[in-house]
């Protein structure tokens, strides 16, 4: 494995704040096709709503910060474990780290991890997503 790369693991990424609000969650819902009500007027979030977080809250790339070829990135695995109910409204706090980084198969797989606090700074939600460079 490549040293510089590994020696990322640990580094933390750039906090940001994200306000939810119903048109997010609208968007979300219609790109998708799940209709139902709930998620339409911004009653109820999707369960995979922080993945809207990510895209428009900000923060940086993950591919500038481990100097990763753009070109051979895959996304590989996103898992959502939650704590506590995230609505519209909310202003959530997220911060990340570089949790683990391994080769495998001539692939880099670098694992991210954020978690995503309240205004009242309590943990709702971890979140792990997998990065994949091909060599």
């Amino acid at each position: 494995m490549n040293t510089a790369l590994q020696e990322k693991i640990g580094a933390k990424l750039e906090s940001y704040t994200f306000k939810v609000e119903a048109g997010k969650v609208k968007e979300l819902a219609l790109a998708i096709g799940d209709l139902k009500e709930e998620y339409l007027i911004g009653e109820k979030l999707l369960p995979t709503f922080p993945t809207v977080i990510d895209f428009w809250g900000g923060g940086q790339s993950i591919g500038e910060l481990l100097g990763l070829n753009g070109k051979k990135v895959l996304h590989g695995e996103q898992e959502y474990e939650y704590f506590g109910e995230m609505k519209v409204g909310d202003i959530l706090t997220v911060k990340g780290v570089v949790e683990n980084i391994y080769t495998k198969a001539a692939m880099n797989f670098v694992v991210i991890k954020k978690e995503y606090f309240n205004e009242q700074d309590e943990l709702v939600l971890i979140s792990r997503s997998t990065v994949i460079e091909r060599h």
